[in-house]
C-alpha cells in the first residue's frame, strides 16, 4: 500500500546532505561574479558582451541569495556541524570566502550589473553587502587565526594556501570600497572611506606576508600539497591580484577626495607596487600551473578546490587592466585579455564539474572511508577539508 510516509527518506536524505554544506561553497560565488567583474574592466570594455557580464553577476546573486539560505538552515539544523567546521583547521578559513561572496556580489552591482538594475538600485545593494561582507571580513581576519593559535593546534607540515583566505577578505574590501567613494557626500564621509580602504590594503598585505612564508616554507620542505588541494595553490594570486587592483581604484578615487600631493602620490604608488607586484603574480601563475599539471598526470580530479582557478585569476584579470591603462603599455592589454581567457576557461571546469557532482549527489556526499595506509594521517574529502 502505498502511504504519506515514504517520500520521507527522500527528505531525510536531503536534509542530511544539506548537513555537509560547508562555507567553501561560497567561493563558487565569488568565482562567477568575478567574470562579470573582470570582463568589464578588459581593455575597450569590450561592450559587445556586457549583456554576458550582467548575466554572469545576476548568476552570482542568485547563488549567493541560494547559499545564504541553505547556510541558515545549516546553522538553525545543524549548529553542531557548524560549530564543528570552525574549529576544523581545513574549513573554517573558508569562513573568509563568505565575506568575499558578499563583497564581490556587491561590487559586481556597480560594475556588471548596473546595467541591468540601474545605478541607484545597485548603490543600495552594494551598499548593504560591502557592509556586511566588510565586517564578516574583519571579523573573520582575526577569528579564525585567533582560533589557529588556541584552538586548532596546526603543524607547519598542515600549511596550505586555504590559510590565506580570511586574509585576503579585507583586501576586497580595499579593492571594491572605493567604487562606493562618489556616492558618498563630500568632504569627510568620502575621504574617511577611502582612507580606511587604504588602511585595509594595509591590514591584509601585511598579515598575508606574515602568512605566505608558512605556506612556501611548506611547499619546499614537505613536497607538493596533497593532489585535492593542488589547485588551492593558486589562491596565493588573490591577494597579489587584488591588491594591485586595490591601490589602482584607490588612487582612481583620490582626486578631489584626498589632498594634494597625496593623491598624486597614490597615482605614483599604485603603478610602483604595482609593476613588480603583476610580476611576482606572473612567476607565481607558472609555478601552481606546474603543480598542477603534475597533479593531474596523477590522477587528480574534480573536487570543489578547483574553484581556486576562477576568483584569483579574475584578481590578476583586474590588476593588469589597471597597470594598461595607467602605463599605456600593450603588454598589459594583452595580459589582462589572456587572463581573461584562462579564468573564462577555469570557470567552465568549476561550474561543470560542480554541476556533475550536484546532480550525482557525490559533492553533497558522506566522505568515504579512507583505506587504511602506512604513513598516511589524513583523509580528504572532495572539498579538500582533511577529516
Amino acid at each position: 500500500m502505498v502511504t504519506a510516509a515514504q517520500p520521507l527518506p527522500l527528505s531525510v536524505r536531503h536534509a542530511a546532505r544539506l548537513r555537509r554544506l560547508g562555507p567553501n561553497w561560497y567561493a563558487s560565488v565569488m568565482g562567477t561574479a568575478i567574470v562579470g567583474s573582470a570582463g568589464v574592466a578588459l581593455p575597450g570594455a569590450a561592450h559587445g558582451a556586457r549583456g554576458a557580464f550582467a548575466a554572469f553577476w545576476a548568476l552570482s546573486l542568485l547563488m549567493l541569495l541560494t547559499l545564504l539560505a541553505a547556510r541558515a538552515v545549516h546553522w538553525a539544523r545543524h549548529r553542531d556541524q557548524a560549530r564543528a567546521h570552525l574549529l576544523d583547521p581545513a574549513m573554517a578559513p573558508f569562513y573568509g570566502c563568505l565575506a568575499m561572496a558578499l563583497l564581490a556580489v556587491g561590487g559586481g552591482a556597480l560594475t556588471a550589473g548596473r546595467d541591468l538594475i540601474g545605478t541607484r538600485a545597485a548603490v543600495a545593494l552594494d551598499t548593504v553587502l560591502f557592509s556586511a561582507g566588510t565586517a564578516v571580513g574583519l571579523g573573520a581576519a582575526v577569528a579564525v587565526p585567533y582560533l589557529m593559535a588556541v584552538r586548532h593546534r596546526v603543524e607547519p607540515g598542515q600549511a596550505t594556501p586555504v590559510w590565506l583566505l580570511p586574509l585576503v577578505a579585507p583586501m576586497v574590501s580595499a579593492a571594491l570600497g572605493p567604487l562606493l567613494v562618489p556616492h558618498l557626500p563630500p568632504g569627510q564621509p568620502r575621504q574617511t572611506l577611502l582612507l580606511a580602504c587604504f588602511a585595509m590594503f594595509g591590514l591584509s598585505l601585511l598579515a598575508t606576508l606574515l602568512m605566505l612564508p608558512l605556506v612556501f616554507a611548506r611547499l619546499i620542505t614537505s613536497g607538493p600539497l596533497p593532489l585535492a588541494l593542488t589547485p588551492t595553490l593558486f589562491l596565493v594570486l588573490g591577494p597579489l591580484g587584488q591588491s594591485v587592483t586595490a591601490v589602482g581604484k584607490i588612487a582612481d578615487a583620490a582626486p578631489g577626495v584626498v589632498p594634494a600631493p597625496y593623491d598624486r602620490g597614490l597615482a605614483v604608488f599604485a603603478v610602483l607596487y604595482g609593476v613588480p607586484v603583476m610580476g611576482f603574480a606572473l612567476l607565481w601563475l607558472a609555478l601552481a600551473t606546474a603543480h598542477v599539471v603534475r597533479a593531474r598526470r596523477q590522477g587528480m580530479g574534480f573536487a570543489l578546490t578547483w574553484w581556486a582557478f576562477t576568483f584569483p585569476v579574475g584578481t590578476c584579470v583586474t590588476g593588469a587592466a589597471f597597470l594598461a591603462g595607467h602605463t599605456g603599455l600593450a603588454v598589459y592589454d594583452a595580459l589582462a585579455l589572456g587572463l581573461y581567457g584562462v579564468l573564462v576557461a577555469a570557470w567552465l571546469a568549476a561550474a561543470c564539474g560542480t554541476g556533475r557532482g550536484l546532480l550525482s549527489g557525490e559533492l553533497l556526499a558522506a566522505p568515504r572511508p579512507a583505506p587504511v595506509a602506512p604513513g598516511s594521517g589524513t583523509a580528504r574529502t572532495r572539498s579538500g577539508a582533511v577529516r
